[in-house]
Parts: C-alpha cells; sequence; structure tokens
C-alpha cells in the first residue's frame, strides 16, 4: 500500500502543539520557553491547542478537550505540523473519537513519541498517513546535547532526501528536564547486531507496549513486508520486554516482517546485552529477521526522528550494520 507524504516543513511555517497524551501544564513557565525559543530561531511559528493546558488527577485532559485540539489542528489550513507536548500513559483514549477521513483530507506532519506510538500507528492504519516518531515538544526544551536530536529532525520533517541513521556519538540516560547544567553523557559503542541478514519494508512500530494496545482493534497496522521499530522505558524490565515482544510475534502478519531494530534500554531497565540476545534467540519466529539493537531511539537522549509508514533498509552485518531511511 501507499501511504500518504506529508509536506516537509519549511521556514515560515506554523507549527501547532498540542497535548493528546499528557497535558502542557506538567512543565514549568520557565522551561516552556526553552522549546519556543528554539523552535522560532529555527524559522517556525509555534501556536497551540486552546487545551493544552488543561489538566486533571491524571495529569491530562478530557477525551473531547483531546480531540478538539487534534481535529482543529489537522483542519486549520496555516498548520503545516503538529507536535506533541510530551508523552504519558492515554492517548488510545482517542481512538473511537478520531475523525480519520479529516486528517486523511489534511495531511501533514505529525510528531512525537513514546504513548504517541498508538496515535501514529491508528492514523497509518485508519488515514494512510506517513507521521514521525521523534522528539515532542518538550523534548526541544533540552539545553544540552539537543544537535543530533535535531539533525535527524531535520533529515526527516525537512529534508526530502534519502539518509543514513548513523549512531550518536554520545548519549543521556537521566531525567534530563530535573537538572540541565549538571548533564552526564556516555560514550556511544554503536549498534549491535542479534540477528544478521538484510531487510527492507515499510516501518511500523514505536514504543512497545502502547503498540501492543493496538493489538484486536481496527487500529493495528499491517506488519506485512515491514521493518518492525520498537522501544521501552525504564519500566520495562527484561521480562516485560520478552513477553511483550511475544505479543507482538503472534500477531497476524508478523510472519512476514523483514526486519527487526531495536532502540536503546534506559539503565534502570536492567536489561543488558546478554540478556536481550538470549530473549531474541530463544524466539523460533526472529531466526531468520535480521535485529539490529541500542539504536538511538527510545526514552534516551538524543534520539533519532524516523517515519512510520515510511521505507527503510537495514544492513546487519556484524562489522558494518547500517539503517537507511528510503522514503519519509
Amino acid at each position: 500500500m501507499e501511504y500518504l507524504v506529508p509536506k516537509k516543513l519549511k521556514r515560515g511555517d506554523e507549527i501547532r502543539v498540542i497535548a493528546p497524551s499528557n497535558s502542557m501544564g506538567i512543565l514549568s513557565k520557565e522551561f516552556r520557553k526553552i522549546p519556543l525559543a528554539r523552535l522560532t530561531r529555527l524559522g517556525f511559528k509555534v501556536t497551540f491547542g486552546n487545551n493544552t493546558d488543561q489538566m486533571d488527577e491524571f495529569e491530562s485532559s478530557s477525551i473531547s478537550q483531546r480531540i478538539e485540539d487534534l481535529h482543529t489542528a489537522f483542519m486549520d489550513k496555516n498548520v503545516k505540523a503538529v507536535l506533541a507536548v510530551i508523552g504519558g500513559f492515554n492517548s488510545n483514549q482517542l481512538l473511537n473519537y478520531i475523525d480519520f477521513d479529516i486528517i486523511r483530507k489534511n495531511p501533514k506532519i505529525f510528531c512525537g513519541f513514546s504513548d504517541i506510538t498508538a496515535l501514529q500507528n491508528a492514523i497509518l492504519k485508519k488515514s494512510a498517513l506517513i507521521s514521525y516518531s521523534g522528539p515532542a515538544y518538550a523534548t526541544f526544551g533540552q539545553k544540552k546535547g539537543f544537535e543530533y536530536t535535531l539533525e535527524y529532525f531535520k533529515k526527516c520533517v525537512i529534508e526530502d532526501r534519502s539518509f543514513e541513521v548513523l549512531p550518536s556519538p554520545k548519549f543521556r540516560d537521566e531525567h534530563w528536564y530535573k537538572d540541565q547544567e549538571n548533564v552526564h553523557f556516555i560514550k556511544n559503542k554503536g549498534y549491535y547486531v542479534i540477528n544478521p541478514g538484510f531487510g527492507a519494508g515499510t516501518i511500523i512500530g514505536g514504543n512497545l507496549c502502547t503498540l501492543n494496545l493496538l493489538q484486536g482493534t481496527d487500529y493495528m497496522p499491517d506488519l506485512r513486508n515491514s521493518v518492525v521499530f520498537i522501544e521501552d522505558d525504564s519500566e520495562s524490565k527484561p521480562q516485560n520486554f520478552d513477553r511483550d515482544l511475544q505479543s507482538l510475534i503472534m500477531q497476524k502478519g508478523f510472519e512476514e516482517v523483514q526486519g527487526l531494530v531495536i532502540g536503546r534500554f534506559q539503565k534502570a531497565s536492567k536489561m543488558t546485552r546478554e540478556k536481550l540476545i538470549r530473549i531474541i534467540k530463544t524466539k523460533r519466529e526472529l531466526k531468520d529477521i535480521p535485529v539490529i539493537a541500542d539504536v538511538d531511539f527510545g526514552h534516551t537522549t538524543p534520539m533519532i526522528t524516523f517515519p512510520i509508514g515510511g521505507k527503510a533498509e537495514i544492513y546487519a552485518d556484524a562489522t558494518n550494520p547500517s539503517i537507511k531511511i528510503i522514503k519519509h
């Protein structure tokens, strides 16, 4: 199936910030100035949904408020991109209320990660629109070590060429937003290959436990001829990741998956290279699928941006693994 590719961003374009999961209310007034200033310096006009600051006891807002902001953002002809404030836990509440025809008839860039995975993969299935797993509005508030994240955001939503995803020189695994000055970087050793081979196909995925919320619903995208990108956060221990991956493997169409790309785990997850290799090797369904791990996406920083519904090629060569984004 051919999916809709939204127009790339250019200077002067309007970006609408909405809160389909956690509210903007969890961000301090002082912090909000940083992403606003950075996006403005990039040449964009930044506007906000009417309900982004609304917040209930679940640090979110009502379904109707979130749907209003989502629909309004896509219907507004001046808006060229929609950026989620941050992740959270409940964006899948919106799925039965979204008018996917509005999104299909008004294709534009939609970017975020983590809990936003549910919306992005549902939009691909119901509206045939490519969206982007990448930095949220809050991510643009990182004072230090943001260069790599910004580089791959530009490659995916501003530039129009295919590109290779190279490992970041260094990364952070900490609650960076709690202390922006005392930053600890870790040298990145690069990707490693668990299963060798070549794979090419449509990119599906994002946050694994959130993607799995779509199982058994009309919102689960087609896994056939796909390259699956998955990651999870510190709450996903090896046992959780193992069973979540197994659940995905058991979905219809997984037997035609062409490759698996796994994002970097947080140290608090207690996942190790040895445990991840063990998990992958114990699954016979993955025996003939190329698998590359420790890629720069997930809940460590920096992160790449990748197109859900775009095309990727992966070369899982033990000495020189490569990931290329062909269509975005």
